[in-house]
């Protein structure tokens, strides 16, 4: 049965919610230990950010996709992923974790990785992000909650990511599909198109950002006691969809995304040997030379807004 775009717009428009929909003085929060917190802060702080990425990823879509249902679609999840950054703030407000109206600073890794999303993400093409968005989704945001889940007694945290899973799901449903669809192209034009990428400059520095942030991430949620398994099954999320696709497989991009993912959970080498000299370059970096981070990093918000 053909996938329906317009079926999927009606029922995301269906199910939206609201920060103000949530009760943040239920008790529960009086739960979060004084062991879990400090490191449960820094957690939640990249995980807001981690969303906000996503976020910049989905608007950049927007440009990219056809009209009609797809773009719509592309504009929902643009805002829903504001909207998961928003009620993980909230959570942190919720917990103590942030005073008055401050921000939390997010990594390098991540600062990097917005500063080059604010200066080239327009430019990325529809295959590029309908291939790596996924990924990122389905290691990151699928292990991350998992984590929080596992390790959170607070009933009103459980809540928020009923509705923040329920809206990935569908994120990952459409993207699967995008992917689907890129594959089916003529060999022609996927050859094409993946010699006009790889030979670009901006997209190869894009890389040298992205797969440190991967390891880094990785290494920490296991060190905060994740188990190496789940995330390991947050990744083959990923794998499985070229699994049941033969069309998926005939993308190049997808192998190498998948690839690299492999060798990040399972620290292979060379890779982690590469991800771990990054790594350690991005720790000496003066992040301060960058500058400001982009206005649109600054609708974030933990206010129980209606939209």
């Amino acid at each position: 049965m053909a996938f329906a775009y317009s079926d999927m717009l009606t029922t995301i428009k269906d199910r939206q919610w609201a920060l103000a929909d949530i009760d943040w003085d239920a008790p529960g929060a009086e739960l979060i230990t004084p062991q879990q917190r400090g490191a449960l802060a820094a957690f939640m702080a990249d995980l807001v950010w981690i969303e906000h990425v996503g976020a910049r990823g989905f608007a950049a879509l927007t440009l990219r996709a056809p009209d009609g249902p797809l773009k719509e679609i592309y504009r929902h999840f643009h805002a829903e992923e504001q909207k998961h950054a928003n009620a993980e703030l909230a959570l942190m407000r919720r917990w103590g974790m942030l005073r008055e109206d401050s921000m939390p600073v997010p990594n390098k890794n991540i600062q990097l990785v917005i500063q080059w999303l604010d200066r080239y993400g327009d430019e990325l093409s529809l295959p590029v992000l309908g291939t790596v968005i996924p990924s990122l989704e389905c290691a990151l945001d699928g292990a991350l909650v998992k984590f929080l889940l596992d390790e959170v007694r607070d009933p009103l945290c459980h809540e928020v990511f009923r509705h923040i899973n329920s809206d990935e799901s569908r994120h990952l449903a459409v993207g699967f599909q995008v992917l689907e669809q890129l594959g089916a192209g003529p060999a022609r034009r996927i050859a094409i198109e993946t010699a006009g990428f790889a030979l670009r400059p901006t997209l190869l520095i894009g890389a040298l950002l992205y797969t440190p942030l991967l390891s880094r991430m990785s290494t920490n949620i296991m060190a905060m006691g994740l188990d190496e398994e789940k995330l390991w099954n947050a990744v083959r999320r990923y794998e499985k969809a070229g699994d049941r696709s033969p069309d998926i497989k005939r993308l190049p991009l997808f192998h190498l995304v998948r690839m690299h993912g492999r060798a990040t959970i399972n620290r292979l080498q060379p890779i982690q040997g590469v991800n771990d000299a990054l790594n350690k370059a991005i720790d000496h970096f003066p992040v301060r030379v960058l500058g400001r981070t982009p206005s649109w990093s600054k609708e974030l918000t933990y206010e129980p807004v209606a939209k």
